[in-house]
C-alpha cells in the first residue's frame, strides 16, 4: 500500500498548460524512499526520541494525581492544600522516576539486553535442535507411547469401567 505522499493530482478536463507543468515537475521529483527499505539505524534517533513507547507497552503507567487522589463532592480541602498536593505528587513523581532511571536503567538495560541475548542462544542453540530431533524420532516414540497406552492404561480403564458400571446412584428425599 503506497502512502499519500507519493499519489498525485490531475485533473482530466482541465487544458492549462500551467498547471500541467506543475504536475510535471511533481512527477519528476524524486519522492523519498519509503521507511521500510531505508537502512536502519541502531540508535534511537530524534523522532523516536519523541515517542519512546510507540506500541502502547506501558499504556497501565499512565498515572496522574487525578488517577489517585480525588475528593468527593462535599468535603473539600483548601485550594491552596490541594493545589501543593498535586505538585508534590506530580514533583515526587517525576524526580523519583528520574533518579531511580538514573542509577538502574543502563544495569537493567545491560541485563535485560543480555538475559535476552541468552534466551535467543538458547533457543537457536538448545531448544530448536531438541525439537527438530523430536520431529524426526516422533513417529517411533508415538507408537511406543500408543503400544504402552494400550498394553497398560487400556485395561486398566476397561477394568474400572467394567466394575463401576455395577454401581447405580439414587436420590431420595427423606
Amino acid at each position: 500500500m503506497m502512502s499519500d505522499e507519493y499519489l498525485v493530482d490531475c485533473k482530466l478536463d482541465d487544458d492549462d498548460d500551467d498547471e500541467d507543468e506543475e504536475v510535471l515537475e511533481k512527477l519528476q521529483q524524486t519522492p523519498p524512499p519509503p521507511p521500510e527499505f531505508s537502512t536502519p539505524s541502531p540508535y534511537p534517533s530524534l523522532s523516536q526520541l519523541e515517542s519512546r513507547d510507540p506500541y502502547g507497552v506501558n499504556q497501565h503507567l499512565k498515572v496522574e494525581f487525578s488517577d489517585v487522589l480525588a475528593e468527593p463532592a462535599s468535603p473539600h480541602s483548601c485550594d491552596r492544600v490541594w493545589v501543593y498536593s498535586g505538585i508534590g505528587f506530580e514533583s515526587a513523581r517525576i524526580w523519583s522516576y528520574r533518579c531511580l532511571t538514573l542509577l538502574l536503567a543502563v544495569p537493567v538495560s545491560l541485563l535485560s539486553g543480555c538475559l535476552f541475548a541468552w534466551l535467543a542462544c538458547l533457543h537457536i542453540w538448545c531448544v530448536m535442535p531438541c525439537v527438530q530431533v523430536f520431529h524426526s524420532c516422533l513417529p517411533w516414540v508415538r507408537t511406543l507411547w500408543f503400544s504402552v497406552i494400550n498394553i497398560f492404561l487400556g485395561p486398566l480403564c476397561e477394568s474400572v469401567s467394567r466394575c463401576c458400571s455395577g454401581l447405580y446412584v439414587t436420590l431420595s428425599k427423606e
